[in-house]
């Protein structure tokens, strides 16, 4: 709902018409509704990270590494491994959570924002808050996007930046490395940054368009350690980008934004990246296995590359649905996407309640 302004609080005008960022918060046995890891750190892992943190608490009276220098390293390890690339600190850049990633590179670059839509929420309300003129570009009716679609758009529009999700959120989808460089192809010409927002790569089988930053240094690939880390509660995202993009980042980032503990976490958590990321595959199997059991059911599954299933063909209107599952315990995501619900993967038992329930509504 919009915010009713008075007439004393000189909010900015490009704030005026906005909404908050949020899904809803209840108090539900079953919440698959936020893209969560469904599975919480073991003791083994939860022992290291409290020892890490504990040797910083010492020094809290100083001030953190401001530039995460270590952290930044153990990221570009872990960028190397997954992606078989080359990249080293120089290329990597962290901050709280992903958003804050987007938010500083809508900072620091000039250009309105394009994207395609429906996609992450946040894109265009980042672009917005910081004053840039958003540009929804639809996606096809299989939520894919329409490659001449979009280069006719850019070449037209002329944004500074070109936001690509994949795998996409809210749909699950996937933008194959070929259309990501048609589109950087298409930036060069009008000097625009490309932003891949990767925040669910660990769960795909698709390769990462962070092998394409060397040929196209305009591309900037947005990272979260929420997901597959199922660190969502620390705040960790970062980029991969050629060095002057982090350049650019050390201009508009805040002092000392990433603090000594969270510092502290994240390179415990990396780590442990094994024993972490081995949910990452149990998630996968669920993914299968629940797309088919709903699809089985007669419902419409869409095809997912992340942790979560966008789910339509119901029998009563998608918020009657919503609502029923919340009265029986299990929290899930009205999207916005007429006839869609999204499903994040929970727990065997957390899906196995949905099916239920959702097999009594049908």
């Amino acid at each position: 709902m919009t915010i009713v302004w008075p007439d004393w609080i000189r909010i900015n005008d490009n704030l005026r018409d906005l909404t908050p960022y949020g899904a809803p918060q209840v108090d539900v046995p079953n919440r698959l509704n936020t893209n969560e890891n469904p599975y919480s750190l073991n003791s083994e892992i939860q022992k290291s990270i409290v020892s890490s943190i504990a040797s910083h608490v010492e020094n809290l009276n100083r001030y953190p590494d401001r530039d995460a220098t270590k952290l930044r390293s153990s990221l570009a390890q872990f960028v190397n491994r997954q992606a078989g690339t080359n990249v080293d600190l120089k290329n990597i850049w962290a901050a709280n959570g992903s958003n804050e990633i987007l938010q500083s590179i809508a900072l620091a670059f000039q250009g309105d924002a394009l994207g395609f839509e429906p996609s992450y929420s946040m894109h265009p309300l980042i672009s917005r808050a910081v004053g840039k003129k958003w540009h929804s570009i639809p996606r096809k009716t299989d939520f894919t996007i329409d490659i001449d679609s979009a280069l006719n758009s850019i070449k037209k529009v002329r944004p500074g930046l070109i936001f690509i999700t994949t795998p996409n959120n809210p749909t699950g989808g996937i933008t194959d490395l070929d259309s990501i460089s048609r589109i950087a192809l298409a930036a060069r010409e009008i000097n625009a940054i490309v932003i891949v927002d990767e925040a669910y790569a660990e769960f795909s089988s698709q390769p990462s368009a962070v092998t394409l930053i060397e040929k196209f240094p305009h591309l900037i690939v947005s990272r979260t350690m929420s997901k597959a880390f199922a660190f969502a509660g620390v705040r960790l995202g970062y980029l991969i980008a050629d060095p002057i993009i982090v350049d650019a980042m050390h201009l508009i980032r805040l002092p000392y934004h990433l603090s000594s503990l969270t510092q502290a976490a994240a390179i415990s958590a990396l780590e442990n990246q094994e024993l972490l990321l081995s949910d990452v595959k149990k998630i996968i199997e669920s993914r299968h296995h629940l797309a088919k059991t709903l699809s089985d059911i007669g419902l419409i599954v869409m095809p997912s590359d992340a942790n979560f299933l966008l789910v339509g063909g119901f029998s009563s209107e998608p918020q009657e649905i919503w609502k029923a599952l919340v009265d029986q315990g299990i929290l899930i995501r009205d999207v916005g996407i007429p006839g869609y619900l999204r499903i994040t993967i929970g727990t065997e038992s957390e899906n196995q309640k949905l099916v239920s329930a959702l097999k009594k509504l049908s």
